[in-house]
Formats: C-alpha cells, structure tokens, sequence
C-alpha cells in the first residue's frame, strides 16, 4: 500500500524553526517529483516547495524563498523541509504529495496524485 506521511509539525514562537520530513512506504521516493504544500484556514491550497526525483532541481514560493530549503534523504527514503525564521503566516496544514510524471517547473497541485494526510504547523508568541 502507498503512503505518504508527514511529520515534524507543531508550534513554534515567531523567528523559530522546525524540520519537516515526508516519509514514502511502498515506494522509493526518488521515483517521484515531491511537493510540499500548504493551507491556511479560508485559503486555497498553496505550492511551498517541490524538489525532481533526482533531487537537482527546486521550486520555492515567493513568500519562503531564502528561509525554507527542500532536500532528498535517499538512506531514510523521506524529503526534508527545513524552516528557517518562521512567521505567523507560515502558519498553516503542510502537506506532501508525490508527482510521477516529469518534473515541470512552478508544480501544479493538479500534477500531484498522491497526498499524505497533512501535518499542523503553527507560528505563534
């Protein structure tokens, strides 16, 4: 059975970071193009970051470029995203999702077909 897994989210003071990780099982993740996305309440479904399958190529939204950084960890077959410098409309769901076909530029949401359950992130004093 594929899954799709999230984990690492919780609460976090402004300026603060944390480390999620998306874990694949019943597939090697380096088949896939990853995701990560994220929504706030009353709002749509955002790209934050997406990574090839090979791992040399990255998207970031405006918003998180320079403080977010997405990586491959072949060994524990999982996808890291680490926040850096947090604020409070970072808060939001995260979600990772998996894109087989190949890697297009800006990843569509509609491209991905597979999704985890999604994981809380909160940025708050």
């Amino acid at each position: 059975q594929l899954q799709l897994v999230e984990s690492g989210g919780g609460l976090v003071q402004p300026g603060g970071s944390l480390r999620l990780s998306c874990a694949a099982f019943g597939f090697r993740l380096n088949s896939v193009n990853i995701g990560w996305f994220r929504q706030a309440p009353g709002e749509e479904r955002e790209l934050v970051s997406c990574i090839s399958k090979a791992g040399d190529t990255t998207d970031y939204a405006h918003s998180v470029k320079d403080r977010f950084s997405i990586s491959r960890d072949s060994a524990t077959n999982t996808v890291n995203l680490e926040m850096n410098s947090l604020k409070p409309e970072d808060t939001a769901v995260y979600y990772c999702a998996a894109d087989w076909g190949p890697y297009t530029p800006g990843c569509s949401a509609v491209l991905f077909t597979y999704w985890g359950q999604g994981i809380q992130v909160t940025v708050s004093s």
